[in-house]
């Protein structure tokens, strides 16, 4: 069985709501990155989404494009992503891992040299985000070939055709973006997440994770309810930059901020 099923499994069995924290590889360099994602397990997150630092991510609002600029900036490149999932995995095997990025990268990279390094290196899942089900025979048949789960984004403006599509070679679990535009930018509005989610649970069976825009304990628990567990991200990125702004950082223990957050969101999510 694999992480992403077995996470799943065990807190549906405790009646807990998954948490997901995003952080961007080698932000603000490799070794604290490291620490940070090495002690997010310890801190209440479920899953880790790692993003691949990329020079044009379209998708993602002002907070992520910092890191990823800061990231590049401190020399991460794909490779060094990579190793720093090397690292983490030989103390943590039961974490999920999902990457996030795009495409140009890894195709760059050489996408079945890529799909083999994140088998042997132990990343579960892939969020592609310019990478649509019309492109599945670009990516996707040759992941699925090797076990590695490809997340598929759903948006509040998908229609039902769509949705079908979009979650017919759906793997791992749906990742529901509760806002339209890009992350980080404004507030969910529950009713329309609530509504869109039911719509998804009468196709797929996979959990649903609602991302996008959750930037406190309150908004944590509100989604919680509706879901089958959450992702933050700018609200994490953020704390690293106004760390960065404050102070000069040396480890992992000047990030303690965001550590502390991951307890509070993982405190105030559901648990019937």
């Amino acid at each position: 069985m694999n992480r992403i099923k077995k996470t799943f499994d065990k807190l549906k069995k405790e009646n807990k709501t998954a948490l997901g924290i995003f952080v961007t590889a080698g932000d603000p360099n490799f070794e604290i990155s490291l620490d940070l994602i090495t002690n997010l397990p310890d801190s209440g997150a479920d899953f880790i989404e790692i993003g691949m630092p990329f020079s044009d991510p379209m998708a993602d609002g002002p907070s992520i494009q910092l890191s990823s600029q800061r990231a590049l900036k401190s020399g991460m490149n794909l490779n060094k992503c990579l190793s720093l999932i090397k690292i983490f995995r030989e103390k943590n095997s039961y974490t999920p891992i999902i990457l996030m990025g795009y495409y140009n990268p890894i195709y760059k990279f050489g996408k079945e040299k890529f799909i083999n390094n994140c088998i042997e290196l132990g990343v579960d899942a892939l969020i592609i985000v310019d990478l649509p089900p019309e492109e599945d025979n670009e990516f996707y048949f040759e992941a699925e070939k090797n076990n590695l789960s490809m997340i598929r984004l759903v948006t509040p403006t998908t229609d039902e055709k769509r949705l079908k599509k979009i979650l017919l070679n759906a793997t791992g679990f749906v990742y529901y973006v509760s806002i339209t535009g890009i992350t980080g930018t404004h507030a969910p509005d529950i009713e329309n997440v609530q509504e869109n989610i039911r719509k998804i649970k009468q196709i797929t069976d996979l959990p649903i994770i609602v991302g996008f825009g959750i930037r406190s304990p309150a908004q944590a628990t509100l989604m919680s309810e509706l879901s089958d567990g959450i992702v933050i991200g700018s609200a994490v990125v953020d704390l690293i930059k106004k760390t960065l702004d404050n102070d000069v950082v040396s480890s992992s223990e000047d990030l303690i901020t965001c550590l502390d957050f991951t307890k509070d969101i993982s405190k105030a999510l559901k648990h019937n």
